[in-house]
């Protein structure tokens, strides 16, 4: 598949979800974003492009399907985000409340029809670089899109000789629904639990480093953390029992749970090592 795209740089991946109802065999699908603005569709049971966008003007920096698989979020450098329709190839929403500060994670998640006091049944969210976090509610068949919760952190001023600030991450919390979890440059070096009911932080971990990567597992009680320490740590919630791991050679850039929650995947510049996780 990379041989079908030349002169451009692939910079975020997303894989389509499974249909909750599958109706005999489905094709793989996954969907790229370019340093071009492009978006592409690709079946990987047929190993071709199957549709191309180009709903951004600048580099996309994340990307995601919504859980149904019926739309494609996607998030540039200058703070877009952008739903279109991958049976169409039409932009449905254009979101520019991150607009200036590059979009570094998109996330969605299922919910209950009127969780919240709103309808649609799916939450997502977005992330920027400048440590603000904006969820949604969505029905993507009613072309309903609306604000829930818009939540921006502190930081001090940048450190002298730190070439970049770490990322401003995000991530819906499976074991605790309608929480979501937050790491980023800040007042201290930890992981924030923040209730979309009680619009507050509820708990806050402890890191011993800014964190560069953050996954939580879909399956148990576990949060992954990397960081350019060359440094993996597993928490367990919410006892925040924490174990370390070596074996990376530069900053883990990358974290994520298997959906069994059985494995979990990292990667560093040159290094990508699968991990087995035993029941404790």
């Amino acid at each position: 598949i990379s041989a079908l795209v030349a002169l451009q740089s692939c910079q975020c991946l997303a894989w389509k979800p499974h249909p909750v109802v599958a109706w005999g065999a489905e094709s793989q699908h996954v969907v790229a974003g370019y340093s071009d603005g492009t978006i592409r569709v690709f079946s990987i049971s047929r190993t071709e492009m199957e549709l191309k966008m180009h709903p951004h003007a600048v580099a996309l920096t994340a990307i995601a399907y919504s859980t149904d698989g019926e739309m494609i979020l996607s998030g540039g450098k200058d703070g877009l985000v952008v739903v279109s329709s991958p049976r169409t190839g039409m932009t449905i929403h254009l979101l520019a409340e991150h607009k200036g500060s590059p979009i570094t994670v998109l996330q969605c998640t299922r919910k209950q029809y009127r969780d919240f006091g709103v309808e649609g049944g799916e939450l997502w969210l977005a992330t920027s670089l400048d440590r603000r976090v904006s969820v949604w509610a969505s029905d993507w068949l009613k072309d309903k899109c609306e604000l829930l919760d818009w939540l921006s952190f502190p930081a001090p001023a940048g450190p002298e000789g730190l070439g970049s600030l770490p990322p401003s991450l995000a991530a819906f919390c499976p074991w605790e629904p309608g929480t979501l979890v937050y790491v980023g440059f800040g007042m201290q070096k930890e992981a924030l639990f923040y209730s979309l009911r009680k619009k507050q932080v509820v708990e806050k971990i402890s890191l011993p480093y800014f964190a560069t990567s953050l996954s939580l597992s879909p399956a148990a009680r576990f949060m992954a953390v990397g960081f350019s320490e060359q440094l993996l740590r597993l928490l367990r919630c919410p006892s925040s029992e924490a174990q370390d791991y070596a074996g990376h050679d530069d900053t883990v850039h990358l974290c994520r749970f298997a959906p069994s929650g059985r494995r979990l995947l990292t990667a560093s510049h040159s290094a990508v090592l699968l991990w087995e996780l035993t029941a404790s």
